[in-house]
């Protein structure tokens, strides 16, 4: 179980301070002034030879796949923390002086989303990452609470509140009330891995060899949780393991749904198991409020309908669920002092 302490009320104003929702998949940053003003690929791209960066965000992503073999295209976070911690200062900072063009400000306060029920020793690797970016003052906060101040949840009611975060490399699953976090779950599965397991699928079923961001492209383009149309299909190019050769396939909408069952049944299982651990009086509130999903695993067709049917309570998705974390991150920087003493625990 996993609890955590009353965040916040908030107002936004003019500040120095840098918002970073800083995921497996995507980067985010948000300047208090500006709102959002990034949201590239978390990818950066060296040279193995010289240890050179190349690129980062877009244009490192756009090299995945198609660079010589001396040009290495990294994601340094994997599951939601710091897998590569000089990697991702590089990109920290390049995110940070990329905010920070023309404006002026050369030591700002940063406050980075992290997933729920990390390490002590990866909370402190993400703060010391930030403050060698370049960070006057660096802060963290956990992504369930920032996803459901971003989706305009209310929070700091007295009341039931359930927020499912499903991100690039994690899903947090959390019930909270009173400004704080009662009962949560941490799951380091997310979209990648779901693209992970639409690539495995068609190795084993069609010996098929599929790149990451052709899975990727099948699950946004006809990837459905559950009622994919019977009808739907798409044309799918990889490399052929048994010819060795380039070849083409149809895929059904319906065989996508069949690989995405399982990282879904685990989803769907921690979201039972936060339930059972929830006091009564919440449970009640949640019969009425039900659950918010957030995050761009929220995009996946009849999320939702597969979520509320396993579960008979109500399903929303939230208006803008890519932008939950960034915008909650951003809301919740007026509370420094507030951020200052939760950093301390």
């Amino acid at each position: 179980m996993v609890k955590s302490k009353k965040v916040f009320s908030y107002n936004l104003h003019v500040s120095k301070d840098i918002g970073i929702d800083l995921g497996t998949a995507n980067t985010i940053v948000f300047i208090k002034s500006k709102g959002i003003i990034i949201n590239e690929p978390s990818v950066v791209a060296i040279n193995s030879n010289t240890n050179e960066v190349l690129a980062v965000g877009n244009e490192a992503n756009n090299m995945i796949g198609r660079t010589p073999a001396y040009i290495t295209a990294i994601r340094p976070l994997k599951d939601g923390v710091i897998s590569d911690y000089n990697i991702t200062k590089l990109m920290l900072s390049y995110f940070i002086k990329k905010a920070l063009k023309g404006l002026g400000i050369l030591k700002p306060r940063v406050l980075v989303g992290v997933p729920l029920g990390i390490t002590q020793v990866e909370r402190k690797a993400v703060i010391e990452a930030a403050q060698q970016a370049g960070a006057k003052e660096a802060y963290i906060i956990e992504e369930p609470i920032a996803a459901a101040i971003g989706a305009g949840l209310p929070v700091e009611e007295p009341r039931g509140n359930m927020v499912i975060d499903i991100g690039g490399g994690t899903t947090e699953v959390a019930i909270l009330s009173l400004g704080g976090i009662v009962e949560g779950k941490s799951l380091r599965i997310g979209g990648d891995e779901m693209n992970q397991i639409i690539a495995r699928g068609l190795k084993k079923k069609y010996s098929l060899d599929i790149g990451i961001r052709t899975a990727e492209n099948l699950k946004i383009s006809i990837g459905y949780a559950i009622d994919a149309p019977s009808n739907l299909k798409q044309i799918v190019r990889g490399i052929n393991l048994t010819s060795r050769l380039p070849d083409a396939l149809e895929i059904k909408a319906t065989e996508i749904s069949e690989f995405l069952s399982e990282p879904l049944n685990i989803i769907t299982e921690a979201i039972h198991s936060t339930l059972e651990k929830a006091p009564p009086e919440l449970a009640s509130d949640l019969l009425e409020t039900g659950m918010t999903l957030t995050g761009g695993g929220a995009l996946l067709k009849n999320i939702d309908k597969a979520i509320s049917k396993a579960t008979n309570m109500p399903v929303q998705i939230a208006d803008d669920p890519l932008s939950c974390v960034a915008m909650g991150i951003g809301k919740a920087l007026d509370e420094i002092k507030f951020l200052r003493k939760i950093n301390k625990r």
